[in-house]
């Protein structure tokens, strides 16, 4: 049921760096993207898939990892993503990607946690540094990384209580807190 897979999605951020990701896995992640709606069917995005061990480590090098976990530099070595899919927006063919690689990113992770995986959409890169570690053409745009692999940690959902504070954060047993607006306070009448 849909309502389950994305309850299920959280953004996970610690993974059991063991289980390797197969290059076919991301293929097939990749397949759900390639099926998702495009603003003037012009499809316009490009994926980078990496399941190798020296391309996941210069990615992760290159991305910075939960903002409101001031006192976190991101996963430890052994608890990394298993495999990346970067998403981009190929300039030859559009100039703007309004919101596709939002719908295809969702897509992916709904696919990912079907097949008992997790991940993690990440807007925080260095882009310049990724470009260049990964050679990706200055044609492409770099929309987002979606980390992937194996959750290693607990994800829970919360209301966010009287004082507003949606900041997500973690108990010393990481346990994983995520704040939510009620339905009665996101519609507007």
């Amino acid at each position: 049921m849909i309502y389950d897979l994305i309850k299920k999605n959280r953004s996970y951020r610690r993974f059991d760096q063991r289980y390797a990701l197969e290059e076919s896995t991301l293929l097939e992640l990749v397949e759900l993207a390639r099926l998702c709606p495009s603003a003037g069917n012009l499809q316009p995005l490009k994926y980078y898939l990496s399941w190798q061990p020296e391309n996941n480590a210069a990615i992760f090098a290159n991305l910075a990892w939960a903002r409101y976990l001031t006192d976190w530099d991101g996963p430890a070595e052994g608890e990394r993503p298993g495999g990346y899919i970067i998403i981009l927006g190929d300039t030859r063919i559009s100039k703007n990607f309004g919101c596709d690689h939002g719908i295809t990113a969702q897509s992916i992770l709904l696919g990912a946690v079907e097949k008992g995986l997790g991940g993690c959409m990440i807007g925080s890169i260095n882009q310049q540094g990724l470009r260049e570690k990964l050679k990706i053409g200055q044609h492409l745009e770099i929309l987002l990384v979606v980390a992937l692999g194996k959750p290693i940690e607990t994800v829970v959902l919360d209301e966010v209580g009287p004082d507003g504070n949606i900041r997500y954060w973690r108990e010393p047993n990481q346990v994983h807190h995520v704040p939510k607006r009620l339905l009665s306070e996101i519609i507007v009448s």
